[in-house]
């Protein structure tokens, strides 16, 4: 079985699969102070919950954007599940062409759901990635990486408002009763939900106009969901993507038999 790792600021989401087959996930809070013998107490514990012992993993593959937990992460899976895990960074096989100007500044998790765009859905595709920022990224037909757009992540928006501005509280994503909010809090509710739906609605439609009608919209993350039930602007709603494109990435990494 092989085990997949996205460590972002937000959450540190984990896959486990049997062959292509998704057998069990888990999307935890990524703890920033959490050391590398918790996390490998972590690793064993979600193990167990899906009825797996280090022993059953044939591989790891991790993808981070927080580079000091990924040495954290990376120890871990040696010292707990005793396996070397295949990071995903420059020189690693993936099968996309990434077309940035400097290919190594490319978020790992933005190059796994390339990947698994290209090979499940095909292009040109806009995936829409909502994590703790907001990421708009454009592969074409030959699934080649064009480059994409970034804003903050809606709950990231939420914390700004509620640490920056006196009289605003903190609030959950919810839909409001309507789109004129009565109150702050479903004012709030409404402009961070529905401006965000908005934004996402707008940034579809400049992305199209650039890679064509024929365009797929695939949206992933933990708020896919919740955004994808206001708008008809998003087509597949994938929301372990990051994960699917790992075990594709680990895939092409082993040596031919």
């Amino acid at each position: 079985m092989l085990l997949t790792i996205d460590i972002g600021n937000t959450n540190l989401t984990l896959g486990l699969y049997e062959g292509e087959t998704l057998k069990s996930h888990w999307r935890l809070a990524t703890d920033h102070k959490r050391m590398p013998d918790e996390y490998g107490l972590q690793l064993l514990g979600v193990l167990r919950q899906a009825g797996c012992e280090a022993g059953c993993l044939t591989g790891i593959c991790l993808a981070s954007v927080v580079p000091h937990l990924t040495r954290h992460v990376e120890q871990a899976c040696k010292e707990y599940l005793k396996i070397d895990p295949l990071v995903v960074d420059v020189g690693i096989k993936t099968g996309v062409r990434i077309l940035y100007e400097n290919p190594s500044a490319v978020g790992a998790d933005r190059v796994a759901d390339a990947v698994a765009v290209h090979q499940l859905y095909g292009g040109p595709a806009c995936v829409i990635d909502f994590g703790t920022a907001t990421t708009f990224n454009a592969v074409n037909a030959k699934g080649e990486y064009l480059g994409g757009a970034i804003t903050a992540g809606v709950n990231l928006a939420a914390s700004a408002l509620f640490e920056h501005a006196a009289k605003l509280p903190p609030v959950d994503l919810a839909r409001p009763p309507s789109v004129i909010g009565k109150n702050t809090v479903h004012a709030m509710q409404s402009g961070l939900l529905f401006g965000y739906v908005s934004m996402v609605e707008g940034m579809v439609s400049r992305f199209r106009a650039e890679l064509g009608d024929d365009m797929k919209v695939v949206a992933t993350g933990g708020l896919a969901k919740s955004i994808a039930k206001e708008t008809e602007a998003i087509d597949i709603i994938a929301p372990w993507l990051t994960l699917d494109g790992l075990r594709m990435i680990w895939e092409m990494n082993q040596p031919s038999p």
